[in-house]
């Protein structure tokens, strides 16, 4: 339905003000949406909505999204033509609802007096469970009158590939089908290119008094004091249509936007469709609280003696919960939402670490995940060899057709040699030596890929260059096209190789080193060993910098040094690659002003030729970046920095109420200002989700050995204003443990209160 306010507003000419100089330019205003505050997303399986305050979809960046492909793009709830006031809108804590509470604005007279404004509540409560979003729209008059409610919600469903509604423009689509209205739903669907049918079917309980293909009218006598309920469902499928079915060569398919005047009618619409109504709602808000308490039973529990740091934990957890998906292989954490809900490798690796300590389960269905979806041959299209392990995997339309190389794609440096390290730590934390053989002919393969990628090289270093004509330039974590750069501003030529990524692969080796020890293979473990130590000796010849105490980002194809003094030498000393000396003196730097703003450290020091706190990768402020920097500040013997770090991190999710997003602004710490956000990160994001836990497990010195049977715990410390730490039910292989941390005097000490695990401290 048309916003007749919104209209009443528009100029006659839009953009050209009355009487203006020709000469003049005029920038016209941006859609209000495109600028916007807060979205709220929920997330089941391999579907999610995001939406606003108000609970509307407008068809920007949100939407109700399947695979990778928008199944709704409008969803907008009116009264007479006007959006209801916002009251307030938000998540529940354990991300298993949205809900929003409006009120009217003053509605017209029909047949009597007219209803002022502020007298009618409207509560929004909505549910995704499986691929149907169920909503409940309760409306309650608290005025002294009866009232007449003329109810619209209007509907659209444009079917946009994720990488379309992220800006990417296509030259051919698929065709749009006649919508379908029966008596109380309507059919939208889609064929697309890649000979999918999409489709959603949109029920609507009581009958509307008028449905059309875009909209559902309802007239509502509610008299005073009453309370009246309107339900909807909206159910995405999606189905092969074979050549038997009719299915169109994708050479003869011509988009075809849904034309609502004319839709095919039907009487009752061809297919079981959710129940609709009050105990459908309930009984998929019961399925998801069922399913949020079940993952959360298996994780280790942590409680603290602030309860805004209390906050922080459950939100972050209740995120963690919210983006991992059941696969058939186990648990798998999605990257975040809008732009990554999917499995990416890189994200996973990082998440599950920082978890390790407290839910190895979800390091298993990761490392099962990414050895089934291992590369076995060479692709340029999709930057693939034989070992590597995947960056990347999307179902969508684009991805089908080959228009983008991301349906299965490995255009990561990192996240091989990450692979090896993650099956390396689940192996000391879990002691699962069965599941480590099962992964063993993965990890050869890949151990494989990096050393043969590090021969290839003339120093002997794992570098990349992007081989698809699609594909990503930089494939290191910090993928921008400009995250690597000489300090002059020059983009280097390849391969390139990354200075973190050398302290990955060490890793790497050194855990197939143990591996093979284990194993017997005497002569492999001494070949893994010999590699790590040699790459540990090239790192330190060629990519330390005396003159600015620190490691350059990168090594050009040429052996040209990138001397650019970034975050990316923070994950050396989470993996422990340089000596104790250099180690402590990067430390430094990194809680210098060049990086630390504050709120965290920054991707990219101040004074670098393409600083920018407002970039994506050359400034800005990730989480997860701080928490490998926490890490290996912890590692070096700045546990203190590590605290600080933790402690600034946490005060920038108070801001953000109690959820870091993927990132944020780079700017410098003022007093009374709160950390600026950027625009289009993610949130929930996993990984950043995930960066308080592994701080948490930095500051508290706190390692497990599944083996040994027994927790290590190393000079515990915590921040300021937590006074006592309480870890619950830490299950180390077949025992748990409990473990309080309390602060007494200048120390944290730690004493075990109950379980058969062997606590071991070192204060």
């Amino acid at each position: 339905m048309l916003d007749t306010e919104a209209l009443s507003d528009t100029p006659t000419q839009t953009g050209t003000p009355l009487h203006a100089d020709p000469n003049d330019v005029f920038i016209a205003p941006e859609h209000p949406y495109i600028a916007r505050t807060s979205q709220y997303v929920l997330k089941s399986g391999d579907t999610f909505v995001v939406n606003d305050p108000l609970g509307d979809i407008n068809g920007l960046d949100d939407g109700l999204f399947v695979n990778d492909t928008r199944m709704l793009s409008q969803l907008r709830l009116t009264f007479g033509g006007r959006a209801p006031s916002l009251l307030s809108g938000n998540v529940s804590s354990d991300n298993a609802s949205f809900t929003a509470h409006l009120t009217n604005r003053p509605l017209p007279p029909l047949g009597g007096e007219g209803t002022p404004e502020g007298v009618i509540h409207v509560e929004r409560l909505r549910i995704l469970c499986g691929t149907v979003l169920y909503e409940a729209i309760t409306l309650t008059n608290y005025g002294f009158s009866d009232a007449v409610l003329p109810l619209s919600i209007s509907f659209a469903s444009d079917f946009k590939d994720m990488f379309e509604v992220r800006g990417l423009k296509r030259t051919q689509h698929g065709t749009f089908e006649a919508p379908k209205v029966g008596r109380d739903e309507v059919r939208l669907a889609y064929l697309g290119l890649d000979d999918v049918q999409r489709q959603v079917d949109i029920a609507f309980a009581p009958t509307p008094d008028q449905l059309f293909a875009d909209r559902a009218d309802y007239t509502i006598e509610l008299s005073a004091h009453a309370c009246v309920s309107v339900y909807l469902s909206v159910a995405a499928r999606t189905h092969v249509v074979t050549a038997a079915q009719g299915a169109v060569p994708p050479s003869a398919k011509i988009a075809q936007p849904p034309h609502s005047s004319h839709p095919a009618h039907l009487s009752q619409i061809d297919a079981v469709r959710p129940r609709v109504g009050r105990a459908a709602v309930r009984a998929a808000l019961a399925n998801v609280h069922w399913s949020m308490r079940e993952r959360r039973r298996a994780t280790a529990r942590l409680r603290t003696s602030n309860p805004l740091f209390n906050a922080w934990l459950e939100r972050s957890f209740a995120d963690l919960s919210l983006l991992t998906t059941d696969l058939p292989t186990g648990p798998y954490p999605y990257a975040g939402i809008p732009w990554f809900s999917t499995p990416f490798g890189r994200d996973a690796v990082v998440t599950s670490l920082q978890t390790l300590w407290l839910q190895p389960w979800l390091a298993r269905g990761v490392l099962r995940f990414l050895a089934e979806h291992q590369a076995r041959e060479d692709s340029k299209f999709r930057d693939a060899g034989p070992g590597k392990i995947m960056h990347e995997m999307r179902k969508s339309e684009m991805a089908a057709t080959g228009e983008v190389p991301f349906a299965l794609y490995y255009g990561g440096v990192d996240t091989t040699p990450l692979f090896i390290v993650l099956a390396g730590a689940y192996a000391s934390r879990t002691g699962d030596d069965a599941f480590i053989a099962e992964l063993w002919p993965a990890l050869e393969r890949a151990a494989k890929w990096v050393a043969t990628v590090c021969d290839k090289n003339p120093h002997g270093l794992l570098d990349y260059r992007c081989e698809s004509d699609r594909g990503l330039a930089n494939q290191g974590w910090k993928d921008s096209h400009d995250s690597v750069f000489h300090a002059d501003g020059r983009m280097p030529e390849g391969p390139i190789a990354l200075v973190e990524v050398q302290a990955y692969a060490c890793a790497a080796f050194n855990t197939m080193a143990e591996f093979a020890t284990q194993r017997g293979l005497v002569e492999d473990a001494a070949r893994y060993a010999a590699r790590a130590v040699a790459l540990r000796e090239r790192v330190e010849a060629l990519y330390w910098m005396p003159e600015l105490d620190f490691y350059g980002i990168a090594l050009d194809g040429h052996g040209e040094l990138c001397r650019v003094l970034a975050s990316n030498a923070g994950h050396l000393l989470a993996f422990g690659l340089p000596t104790r000396a250099r180690g402590e003196i990067v430390a430094r730097q990194l809680q210098s002003t060049l990086f630390h703003t504050g709120w965290g450290v920054r991707t990219l020091a101040a004074g670098q030729v393409r600083f920018n706190p407002m970039a994506y990768h050359n400034g800005s402020v990730w989480p997860h970046d701080n928490a490998l920097c926490a890490r290996g500040l912890a590692r070096y013997g700045q546990k203190q920095a590590a605290v600080s770090l933790l402690r600034a991190l946490f005060e920038a999710a108070v801001s953000f109420d109690m959820r870091l997003p993927e990132l944020f602004c780079g700017f410098a710490r003022q007093r009374a200002e709160p950390p600026t956000a950027y625009p289009v990160a993610c949130l929930p994001q996993a990984w950043a989700a995930g960066a308080p836990f592994m701080m948490l497990e930095a500051c508290l010195g706190l390692s497990i050995d599944a083996v040994r049977g027994e927790v290590r715990i190393d000079q515990p410390a915590l921040p300021e204003g937590i006074d006592w730490l309480e870890l619950r039910n830490l299950r180390v292989g077949d025992g748990s443990v409990s473990i309080t941390f309390r602060r007494v005097g200048e120390k944290v000490v730690p004493s075990a209160d109950d379980g058969n695990v062997r606590v071991v401290a070192m204060l």
